[in-house]
This record gives C-alpha cells, structure tokens and sequence, in this order.
C-alpha cells in the first residue's frame, strides 16, 4: 500500500522538477521544432535545435505563455548580423518564427535585380550549385544555391529561385530598437518583407539565438513510430550540429 506521506514527497519531487524545467527553458535553453521551408537549405521541416535565452537578455517572451510580470527587456544583448533567431512575430506577439537577422536599427535595406543591399552595399553572392532544389511548403521548386557574406565577415548558404520572384522593393528604413529579417530560402519565406504580415520585430520580440541541433526527422519519408523505417526517417547525420 502507498502511504499518504509517499504520494506527498512524490507531488513535491513533481513539482520541484517542473520548476526547474521551467527555470531552464525560461533562463538558459528552448527546443524549437522547425516547422515549415522557410530557411532551408540550412534548417529543414523536422529538424529539433535549442535556442539560448540568455543570448540577447530577457523580456516577458522568454517565458511561458509570455506573461505580463515586467516590461521591456533586461541584460539586453544586441543581436548580430547573420544571427539565426527566435522571434515572436510583432502580428500576434505570439506565433513563434525563426529566421536570420539582417537589418540592424537605422539600416536601410533593398532588393535590386533579385541582389539584396545593405545601407546601398550590395551583398556579396557567390554562386554554389545550380538547379538544385528545395521544398515550399508541401512542393519543391529549382533554385540556385549560393554564398553570401554580410559586412561582418558572416557566410551562410541561401536559396534563391530560379526566376528570382522577388526580385526589387522599395527601401526597408529598420526604426530604431527594431530588427529586419529575412528567411533563407529567400522565395518562400514569410519574413520581414512583408510589413503587414511580419515586419520590423521589435528587441522585446526577440526570444534567443538558435545555436545547434539535437534531433531530425523527415516526416514526409514516414512515422517516427515506425522503427523499422528510422533509417530513411532519422537524419542522423544532423544530429548535434551547429547552426550557421
């Protein structure tokens, strides 16, 4: 028989372990699932990454359900150019988006002949394959893959259509204690381009920086359950790397 005290030191040893879980999401490191193609070719629909919270400070959207207890954002860090982060989108301050950082407050970005320019700088792109392709959504489309290296030295693989549809805009003036962001797989990606759907994010959007992967799995192949099937489920070869 159970005894009443044993059910009680088990609710506490529950309880302690919730609040720990809770301390460490909140302070130190998120997992994230990657959802959707938006920044392939680097980030792929099932991988698992953490995000450290402690990367550019803390505000409300570091913690569950984001609750009112303070304002603003303390320990703030700014983010650098080329980070991959984490980010409440400003439309419902809820939705959880990943994405790299490119503007920084004050810059002033464009989209000229399907180039992006920084502050009128071009960014330097050096092609890496031809017709490959990626995933958009549930299709897949021919693009051409490339470096580009930003102002600070970071590189990183893009993907950019081959027609290039989103080819020129007008100037994105980023306001001040605000960020630009754009996906890595610059046709199909929902990102700050589109001001009514994501924007500017603001620095109390932000909720970490997206350091490596721990898990990866390709739904699309099969059932996770089937274990039979893991080897062509289970990207192995992903597993604990590092986020560029």
């Amino acid at each position: 028989m159970i005894s009443k005290n044993s059910i009680v030191e088990n609710l506490k040893t529950l309880f302690y372990a919730l609040i720990i879980a809770v301390i460490i999401r909140s302070l130190l490191l998120q997992p994230f699932y990657i959802p959707s193609s938006s920044m392939e070719p680097n980030l792929l629909v099932g991988d698992r990454l953490f995000v450290t919270k402690y990367s550019f400070g803390y505000s409300k959207h570091s913690f569950p359900f984001s609750p009112n207890i303070f304002s603003g954002r303390f320990l703030y860090s700014i983010p650098k150019r080329g980070d991959v982060v984490v980010f409440k989108t400003p439309y419902d301050n809820r939705t959880d988006y990943i994405k790299r950082l490119m503007g920084l407050p004050g810059d002033e970005i464009r989209f000229i002949d399907g180039d992006v320019y920084i502050n009128n700088k071009q960014i330097l792109k050096t092609l890496v394959k031809s017709s490959e392709s990626v995933f958009c959504g549930n299709d897949k489309i021919n693009v051409n893959f490339f470096n580009e290296k930003l102002p600070n030295g970071k590189i990183y693989k893009t993907a950019y259509s081959l027609d290039y549809s989103f080819k020129n805009s007008d100037k994105f003036i980023v306001p001040e204690d605000h960020f630009f962001f754009l996906g890595d797989n610059r046709d199909c990606s929902k990102d700050s381009r589109y001001l009514s759907e994501v924007g500017y994010v603001h620095k109390d959007n932000l909720v970490g920086k997206a350091q490596f992967l721990f898990f990866s799995s390709d739904y699309r192949v099969g059932s996770i359950l089937k274990f039979w099937d893991w080897k062509k489920i289970i990207r192995f070869k992903r597993f604990f790397k590092r986020i560029n």
